[in-house]
Formats: structure tokens, C-alpha cells, sequence
């Protein structure tokens, strides 16, 4: 992982150290305040923003000098009777927004799929503070926090691989800071009051601020997307998909392919495959394969 998708595991391998004082006025910040104007950003918004009382100081922020593997044990309840019936629920409930986004050319089950692991379908989208999330990864390869998780894998990991994961953390995330600002402009809302999960993924879909303002789409025709509306959440997954190549002729290794760029995650992708094939079977045909079978019973001596 990371696609600009789904993120949890990302929380996993990225907690704050908090070794670093995150002292002085900047809180920490003044790196990616520095950076962010020099991007464009007016210096008194950016300023504004981190020195809010609503926005913590930067601590420091541990990693995995690792490429993480999700384990298809985070999925397997989904593939359960009482997780595949969530998913018919979500499809039943939100079934006009589904089908309006499938004549896209992705399917309703698909779409329902997805959001039914993302977020719970719009259940669980998160109560984080997107802007900290993503600012504190984009920040990992900031001189002092590299020399502390240095530090802390010797021994266990190649310091060439601590120093690559900490630029690959500042590369995918940096932009999605900044992406942040230009949604929250966007949406004309608080920078600082996007909320979304711990990895600073948002919405029915679970989207990164470059996925919304990429992929995001108005499926209700109301001037405004909202990944919190059951129709421009549905019509902008389908149209991520679209954008990576999805086609309703493609073969199952082409449709592996585009999923893993919502969530480069093998665990994942056969999930969704495996729960949208369900959502596409009669119900009672999923129940009687799950249905046990009788006991023999022994016959008394």
C-alpha cells in the first residue's frame, strides 16, 4: 500500500514518537508551512492554520522501514454471512445511487462492495482531523524525525531502507496536504474540519484529497460533491475506477489490476472481487453453501 485509496494499514506502522519537542511558534510545522507557501499557499493562511489551537504540535512520527503486507485476516469478516449481509443491505439501501453510477460501466455490486469495506457504507467514515493525519505523514522525512526512527530500527533494518520509506511517505503525502487546502477551498468549508479516518482517507469511498479533486463527481446534480451523499459517492468511485482503466470487457487479471489502485493491497482486492460475486448471487443460494449440514447421528449399541 499506498494507492490513493483505503489506508488503515498505514496507521498501523505510523505512530507519533513523540521524542521531537514540536516546540517554538510552528509547533514543529515550519517545514511543511515553508514548503506549502513556497507552493503558492498564502504564508498567513498556512500559519493560521497550523498555529490553530485545533491542530497539534509535530512530535515526530514512527515507521516501518518496511514495505507493509496486509494480512487477508483484516478482510475475512467481510466474506462472512453476517458481512456479506451488510453489503446486500448497503446495496439495497443506496440501490438508485448504485445504479445510477453503474451506467458508468462499473457494477452496482462492485461499487457496493467497496464502500461496504471502506467506510461500513458511510457508517464509519472517521472522526479524525484529516489535515493533521496527512501532515504528519507528509513530515516523515523531515532530517530529525529520520535520524529518530534510524535510531530506534539500528540493527533491525537497512538504514537505506528507513531513508526510502521516509521519502516515500513525504512524496505520496505532501501532495495530498496540499490537496487538502484546494478541497477545503473547493467545498468553501474549514480546512481543519475535514474529518475522515486515521490515515486522512474520507467519505463513503474513503478518499485522499487527490482522489476528490480528480475522481470526484456530482452524482446528484446539486452543484456541489459531497462524498457524504450516497449519489456522489457512488458516482465517483465508479468514476475512479473508469479513470484507471476499468471496462465492463475486461478479463479478471486487467480487473485485479485496476482495484489495486484503489488499494494496492492483494488481501483487498480479492476481498472485493469475492464480496461483490456474492452481492451478485441469490441470497438463498450463498445461504444453503453456508447452511451446516446435518450430524449423522450413531446408532445405540
Amino acid at each position: 500500500m499506498v494507492a490513493r485509496g483505503s489506508l488503515g494499514l498505514l496507521v498501523l506502522l505510523a505512530t507519533a514518537t513523540g521524542a521531537l519537542a514540536g516546540a517554538g511558534a510552528d509547533k514543529g510545522w515550519g517545514p511543511l508551512i515553508e514548503r506549502l507557501v513556497a507552493d503558492g499557499l498564502p504564508r498567513e493562511r498556512v500559519e493560521q492554520v497550523f498555529a490553530d489551537p485545533r491542530m497539534p504540535a509535530f512530535t515526530g512520527i514512527e515507521f516501518s522501514g518496511r514495505t507493509p503486507k496486509e494480512p487477508l485476516s483484516r478482510y475475512r469478516g467481510f466474506l462472512r454471512p453476517a458481512g456479506v449481509a451488510a453489503a446486500r443491505r448497503c446495496l439495497a439501501a443506496h440501490a438508485r445511487a448504485f445504479e445510477a453510477a453503474a451506467a458508468r460501466g462499473v457494477p452496482a455490486s462492485l461499487l457496493a462492495a467497496i464502500m461496504t469495506i471502506e467506510s461500513a457504507c458511510g457508517r464509519s467514515t472517521g472522526t479524525n482531523r484529516v489535515l493533521y493525519r496527512l501532515a504528519r505523514l507528509a513530515m516523515a522525512n523531515e532530517p530529525g524525525n529520520v535520524a529518530e526512527n534510524l535510531a530506534r530500527l539500528a540493527g533491525t533494518v537497512e538504514p537505506a531502507r528507513v531513508a526510502a520509506r521516509a521519502r516515500y511517505l513525504e512524496a505520496t503525502f505532501y501532495p495530498e496536504v496540499r490537496a487538502a487546502f484546494a478541497m477545503a477551498d473547493r467545498l468553501g468549508v474549514d480546512p481543519l474540519e475535514l474529518r475522515g479516518s486515521e490515515a486522512g482517507a474520507f467519505g463513503y469511498p474513503q478518499f485522499l484529497p487527490r482522489n476528490y479533486l480528480e475522481a470526484g463527481v456530482d452524482g446528484d446534480g446539486d452543484g456541489r460533491v459531497s462524498l457524504f451523499d450516497d449519489f456522489d459517492a457512488a458516482a465517483s468511485c465508479a468514476n475512479f475506477l473508469v479513470q484507471h482503466g476499468w471496462r465492463p470487457e475486461l478479463n479478471a487479471a486487467a480487473r485485479r489490476g485496476v482495484l489495486w489502485e484503489y488499494n494496492r493491497s492483494d488481501a483487498y482486492v480479492d476481498t472485493v472481487l469475492a464480496l461483490a460475486h456474492r452481492l451478485e448471487t441469490p441470497a438463498r443460494q450463498v445461504a444453503s453453501r453456508h447452511r451446516p449440514r446435518p450430524r449423522a447421528h450413531r446408532r445405540a449399541t
